[in-house]
């Protein structure tokens, strides 16, 4: 599988006492908050879709927007 682009953000708002647990909970698995947002969101892609996630590549225009 192609590697994926990590330079979109995605900001949200939680409560800080979940937001703390969470941080707690993802250092005991040794994973970083990031790493299990984008595994939940992957599984939530392939879960709504019904097939795999893979990243399909930017198109020209796309990539111009991110710059």
């Amino acid at each position: 599988m192609p590697a994926e682009d990590r330079s979109a953000r995605l900001t949200i708002l939680i409560d800080p006492r979940k937001k703390a647990l969470f941080e707690s909970l993802c250092a005991d698995e040794d994973s970083t908050p990031s790493q299990v947002v984008r595994r939940l969101i992957r599984s939530y892609i392939e879960e709504r879709t019904g097939k795999p996630w893979t990243p399909e590549p930017l198109t020209e225009a796309a990539a111009k927007g991110r710059r």
